[in-house]
């Protein structure tokens, strides 16, 4: 049983950031010059690259201002950061690098750094790891002398790199190295792949044999030892081209002297005599990282918390609930909410927290035009589940005019300060006017495509606003344009890139023509409490400018769009909204053979899926070659490597054929699936089962079932029909043990507080650590904690029996870092 749980645990792992900007640059070599430098960024992990920024205008000190997020889908060793050259004649130019290893990333967690470039060498880029198995035997020849071989096993190598983005074509060279000897020995080239089976064993003599007789009792000459060791490379085979190393790993022979059988695996080093190069003339690269990963336990484990967790709506009062205590002693970590309010969504208990933590804010609230202004648990709540469940809304509603906007570039600049030579404010004011009104309108004439959740919400919120001020006829709109209009729209408009509605930050010009359309927006929106007030704009051109909407009847535009958002009619959409672009780019694509004898090769094509349809072409832009409903789309998941020896393949089962796609790299692979499981979960043709592997010499390959059309041999990945579908109630429940673990300290301070307060019932002389807590009911709120204390006690001792254990040193999850010269 304790194997099975052990099969159970999960480790996942995120990585959230920002490329901020890089400064004093320095050259490369090449015909680049430093004044003509266009750089970029990359984020490889080991040296598979999974992000790019854009690439900067001839600039020493780019300013990036990248926000990335993606899940790890995989294990890995080392994080790197590459500011690259731009070249139009000839491969990109590395500048420089910042790597660092995994045990290392908790400690910039969270805040920026300034990082120095390192050089890139080609002999220092690599990764993977070799297993072998070493001996030393004595040996009597023939002759009757004494002496000593060696015996070197290469049995496997694991997560070699992509080359070119395919699998490489390795071999590996065994060598017994010394002073003055170099014997090597060479393995067989195995084809395409990262993780490949070499099996072979080599012989080395280690002694000279007329240094022994027959009698003599055998000793190694610790000279000789000392100066001697096994030298394992592994190179890709390049047939014509000059083969490329893949890394090397240094044993000493000396360490087998005690050891009958040594066997182990070895991590991948840097090639020792790699070229050496002065870090500081390469400039710095500021990063800010998050790095996470979560020991995931089987379900049971999570199972008081998340239920205690779960109670937190029918807890009278709402500050004595285990939720409302996680985000009071987590006020200062925004983040610390996600994880409840999607554990909430998933078990549809969100509507009645929000709307009790909301009363409770309202409560202490003293004037209707600063309502949901603050940060606030309820506003955290909110902005996080718009963030979750409003992703295709805004999509719907913005990309399309976004898109436009970004594209066509125009000069929207009215401030007469910022103004370049040759502008024309005139001409500016008329297409900034053109674009916030496409916004303005596309926003306020997309109730219908509100999703029912935010509606629900914002019903409650107009509720408890009237009921707190009965006497303004605004506060009803104002407390729904605080979060549509304020923290939604407006911040989508501002970053677009951060809401996944462009792959980039915009340019500088860009991203000011995108706040002048936001801070317009924002005033539009907020019409409906400040009564045609503009007092909220302290530019004068802005005054001016948004004069000219007066007489647009906005007001009574943006009030039906919040009476519509919030009423309690049932608002179906009418399906005939564009079909918006939820994913696109390059993938590897196998032919489906259509002829019975024709060649079925990889071929690069554009991958594009919307709300309605997948379809892939020659190349972005071109016509569509193949176009498939989504509604026929019957499973997407992932295919085994060992299907075509490719990494990163996944395949969609339709009503024909399946196609079959390799993605660039781990993590696009993962956001292909979720984007296609998304769009396709309320399928009704959707198969229980699958096939991890392809149809080919007259089987399938995995269940090696003959027919062609025999079902599925694995269950497919379950899917919700419904908004919760990637969200897992372990790891969330998990990030939530995590957040109160590392703050128990201000469990056992608002414990005390509790204990205090329900023993002292005289005036509260406030102590300034427990002013930071909401305790309106100190005997339910000291039960509470009790509980929770209680349950993390648990849960601490089931982590610690399972991480009792670590992997020896040498196994294949925890390899021996092997000698470098």
């Amino acid at each position: 049983m304790a194997e099975e749980d052990d099969a159970k645990i999960r480790i996942l792992q995120s990585l959230r950031g920002k490329i901020c900007e890089a400064k004093n640059l320095g050259p490369v070599s090449g015909p680049n010059r430093q004044r003509d430098l266009c750089t970029f960024c990359t984020i490889s992990l080991d040296q598979e690259q999974v992000f790019r920024t854009k690439v900067l205008d001839k600039s020493v000190s780019p300013f990036y201002g990248e926000d990335f997020y993606f899940e790890i889908p995989r294990p890995f060793l080392c994080l790197s950061f590459y500011v690259y050259a731009k070249s139009v004649f000839q491969r990109d130019l590395p500048v420089g690098k910042v790597s660092i290893r995994k045990d290392d990333l908790c400690k910039y967690s969270g805040k920026e750094h300034w990082f120095s470039l390192q050089p890139v060498d080609a002999n220092s880029e690599v990764q993977g790891k070799v297993h072998l198995e070493m001996k030393l035997n004595e040996v009597i020849t023939e002759n009757g002398s004494v002496g000593q071989h060696l015996l070197v096993r290469i049995i496997e190598c694991q997560g070699l790199p992509l080359i070119s983005g395919q699998n490489c074509d390795p071999y590996a060279t065994v060598s017994l190295v010394g002073p003055a000897r170099s014997d090597q020995k060479k393995t067989k080239v195995k084809k395409k792949t990262s993780n490949p089976q070499f099996e072979e064993t080599f012989f080395f003599e280690v002694t000279r044999s007329s240094s022994y007789s027959r009698k003599s009792h055998f000793q190694v000459e610790e000279e000789d030892i000392e100066k001697l060791e096994i030298k394992v490379d592994l190179w890709n085979n390049e047939n014509l081209a000059q083969d490329v190393f893949l890394g090397e790993t240094r044993v000493p022979v000396k360490i087998l002297r005690n050891d009958h059988i040594h066997k182990a695996w070895y991590l991948l080093q840097p090639k020792g005599n790699g070229s050496k190069s002065k870090s500081d003339d390469l400039g710095s690269l500021r990063l800010k990282l998050t790095y996470i990963e979560d020991t995931v336990l089987p379900s049971a484990c999570y199972t008081p918390l998340c239920n205690l967790l779960l109670k937190s709506p029918d807890v009278k009062p709402i500050s004595a609930s285990a939720a409302h205590i996680l985000g009071d002693i987590c006020r200062e970590r925004y983040e610390a909410v996600l994880p409840m309010v999607r554990l909430l969504l998933h078990h549809n208990r969100f509507v009645p927290f929000v709307s009790a933590v909301a009363a409770l804010e309202l409560d202490s609230t003293q004037e209707a035009n600063t309502i949901f202004r603050g940060n606030s648990l309820a506003t955290r709540c909110i902005d996080d589940m718009m963030k979750i469940v409003g992703k295709n809304y805004l999509a719907v509603t913005l990309k399309p005019v976004i898109d436009e906007i970004c594209e066509a570039n125009k000069t929207c600049e009215i401030d007469p300060i910022k103004l370049k030579e040759g502008d024309n404010v005139e001409v500016n004011k008329e297409n900034l006017q053109g674009y916030v009104q496409k916004v303005f309108s596309s926003i306020t004439q997309s109730s219908s495509s509100c999703p029912p959740l935010m509606c629900d919400v914002f019903r409650s919120l107009r509720h408890l606003a009237c009921k707190r001020f009965p006497a303004d006829p605004h506060v009803q709109y104002s407390a729904v344009s605080s979060f549509v209009f304020l923290r939604f729209f407006a911040v989508a408009v501002l970053s677009p890139h951060t809401f996944q509605l462009r792959p980039h930050h915009p340019d500088p010009e860009i991203s000011r023509t995108l706040t002048l359309i936001s801070k317009t927006i924002q005033t539009l929106g907020s019409w409906g409490s400040l009564s045609k007030k503009l007092s909220s704009f302290k530019e004068t051109y802005m005054y001016d400018f948004f004069k000219s909407f007066q007489e647009d009847k906005c007001i009574e535009k943006v009030k039906k769009f919040l009476d519509e958002i919030s009423s309690n009619v049932s608002k179906e959409c009418s399906g005939l909204e564009d079909a918006v672009v939820l994913k696109e780019g390059e993938v590897q694509k196998r032919g489906q053979g259509r002829k019975r004898l024709g060649k079925k090769s990889f071929k690069k094509r554009w991958l594009r899926v919307t709300n309605r349809e997948l379809s892939y072409h020659k190349q972005k832009g071109k016509e569509a070659m193949c176009v498939i409903g989504v509604k026929n789309i019957q499973a997407v998941e992932k295919l085994d490597e060992s299907a075509f020896n490719r990494k990163n393949m996944f395949q969609v089962v339709h009503t024909e054929k399946p196609l079959y796609m390799q993605a660039g790299n781990c993590v696009e692979a993962s956001e292909w699936l979720e984007v296609l499981g998304q769009v396709t979960r309320c399928n009704e043709g959707r198969l229980a089962t699958f096939h991890p592997s392809n149809y080919t010499r007259g089987a399938w390959q995995c269940c090696k079932n003959q027919s062609n059309n025999a079902p599925g041999c694995k269950p497919c990945t379950t899917i919700m029909p419904n908004l919760q579908l990637d969200i897992d109630c372990d790891r969330e429940t998990e990030r939530i043990f995590s957040l109160l673990s590392s703050n128990n300290s201000k469990l056992q301070d608002m414990e005390d507080a509790c204990a205090s307060m329900a023993v002292y019932q005289g005036p509260q002389r406030e102590q300034e650590e427990y002013s930071k807590f909401t305790i309106q009911e100190p005997k339910e709120t000291f039960q509470t904690l009790k509980q929770l204390r209680n349950i993390m006690e648990e849960l601490q001792g089931q982590h610690n029996i399972r991480n009792g254990s670590t992997a020896q040193y040498g196994s294949l999850d925890n390899p021996i870092v092997g000698k470098t010269s």
